[in-house]
């Protein structure tokens, strides 16, 4: 019968497992979601969204109710038959490993043995009718009531995945107290109070054909209160035949994920409670073994619970899940701001810079390249003559053309005093030549290399009434205009003659001073 049983848990295990109802399974779980979390939680949940702590708030979690029937048996010295057991169970986790199980579980068992053994007196003796009958010995039956309250520890083993997202299949196992309260009767009298004598039974032959001759012979009306050690409870439809024990629990099981709000499990539950006396007979006190019961059934378990205010049961909860989204797509931590090399410091990084050795201050295009804003092959920062003409090509190492005189006025030479000059502008206080200024003195100083007699007048204006810093300012001003045509453009320092004049300006004005 045994492997019967185990026959039918592998079919059913088997048929959940290829069951494709359960096998899409979404997250249900994120650490960043304040509806989830108890008012008692709420620091730690704010601690750890602003980064001031690295571990998340527990969120509230359902409980499961579950329902459970299955085959109860008795392991004992006589022959089991198998009974059947049913109850109610509620879960709730403590962690993402381990929950608590409170449940109640109702049971009959049975048991027939086929074999003459030797009548145990203890406590009165139900089979003396029997024993006398056939000399001295009896064959062991029994029908066994049980009321349980169990109080179990489960750990779950599959939930924390390092590979999927969320678990689809739970193993579990379980251990715990029970306080069992059974009722164990015997079929000692035939319907006429007399004791059942078994010599029309052949002993020799097989195991089912004696079984079938003792039932057959019996009433199984199971009369009689069994023997025990005299330590029973008046509970019960007779009065002293209750006994009342303490045991122990140890389990495991598997529970498939249905939907976010329903699971089945298979489970297999021994319950030890360290008596020899709840099939009615025990084999002797140096027999040294104990009965215990084992628990073949079936769960369908609920979660309860607003989905809006708790995520499911947490042992459906892979604590991992957010730790890889966050991985993968970050919400929550802080990536320091990138630093790429730029060994030139020109602003454009080295794996984008096509000219990484530019000097300092040197200005580059969009590839790290030095400018050259007239294409004369000289970069600017090199570049005495900014704008150079094309018609001057080629240039010197210092950038600055020589531009042919027009073949009509090789041998004309203009006054100087013909000459006209544009003035340079400066903004608020600046005394910097800016890149439009720069275009304007490069003309200038064509101008001037065209006519190596004429000087320049240099005008500055100091401001109203000629103020101390107003002098200062246009002083400054007229020596960044000279010093530009000098040290940029070749202009001999000699040739430019300052003045200044009062009145409002930002400009320096130039005219020929011949």
């Amino acid at each position: 019968m045994a492997s019967k049983k185990y026959l039918l848990l592998a079919g059913a295990m088997s048929l959940l497992t290829a069951s494709t109802g359960f096998a899409q399974v979404q997250p249900s779980y994120d650490a960043l979601d304040s509806s989830k979390v108890s008012a008692s939680k709420m620091a730690q949940f704010s601690s750890f969204k602003n980064n001031q702590s690295i571990y998340p708030a527990k969120p509230r979690d359902m409980w499961e109710l579950g329902f459970h029937g299955g085959l109860m048996m008795l392991k004992s010295d006589v022959h089991g038959r198998p009974g059947f057991g049913g109850g109610i169970s509620l879960r709730k986790a403590l962690g993402h490993t381990f929950s608590l199980r409170a449940e109640y579980t109702g049971s009959y068992t049975y048991g027939q043995d086929y074999k003459l053994k030797n009548s145990i007196v203890a406590n009165g003796n139900p089979w003396a009718s029997t024993a006398a009958a056939n000399g001295g010995k009896i064959v062991p039956n029994f029908k066994t009531a049980t009321h349980a309250l169990s109080l179990d520890v489960i750990a779950n083993l599959t939930n924390i995945m390092f590979y999927k997202q969320q678990p689809k299949v739970n193993w579990y196992v379980l251990a715990g107290y029970s306080l069992l309260l059974a009722d164990v009767d015997v079929d000692a009298l035939n319907g006429n109070g007399a004791g059942y004598d078994y010599s029309g039974i052949n002993f020799s032959g097989k195991m089912k054909d004696i079984i079938k001759d003792i039932r057959d012979l019996q009433d199984n009306d199971y009369e009689q209160n069994a023997p025990s050690q005299g330590n029973r409870v008046q509970i019960g439809r007779r009065d002293d035949n209750q006994l009342l024990r303490h045991a122990l629990n140890v389990g495991t099981g598997l529970a498939f994920k249905i939907s976010p709000r329903f699971n089945i499990a298979v489970e297999e539950k021994l319950t030890l409670p360290f008596d020899d006396y709840f099939d009615g007979y025990t084999a002797g006190a140096y027999d040294g073994s104990k009965d215990f019961f084992y628990y073949t059934n079936v769960r369908f378990n609920f979660n309860l619970g607003n989905k809006t205010k708790r995520v499911e049961p947490l042992w459906w909860v892979n604590p991992l899940d957010f730790a890889y989204s966050e991985l993968n797509s970050p919400r929550r931590m802080k990536l320091p701001a990138p630093v790429l090399p730029d060994a030139d410091g020109d602003g454009v990084t080295d794996q984008f810079d096509r000219e990484p050795n530019t000097p300092a201050g040197a200005p580059v295009d969009v590839n790290g390249v030095a400018r050259d804003t007239d294409g004369d092959g000289v970069p600017d920062y090199k570049d005495k003559q900014l704008i150079t003409p094309t018609y001057c090509f080629p240039v010197d190492a210092d950038g600055v053309g020589k531009c042919p005189d027009p073949e009509c006025c090789k041998d004309i030479k203009p006054a100087c005093s013909s000459l006209m000059f544009p003035s340079v502008s400066f903004k608020g206080s600046s005394t910097k030549i800016s890149s439009e200024n720069e275009a304007i003195l490069s003309s200038v100083a064509s101008t001037l290399r065209s006519n190596p007699s004429c000087n320049v007048l240099v005008t500055g204006h100091a401001g109203a009434k000629g103020k101390k810093g107003g002098v200062d300012l246009s002083a400054r001003r007229q020596d960044a205009v000279i010093d530009y045509l000098v040290e940029k453009q070749g202009i001999d320092r000699g040739r430019f003659i300052k003045q200044n004049t009062p009145g409002e300006s930002g400009t320096v004005d130039l005219a020929p001073a011949n």
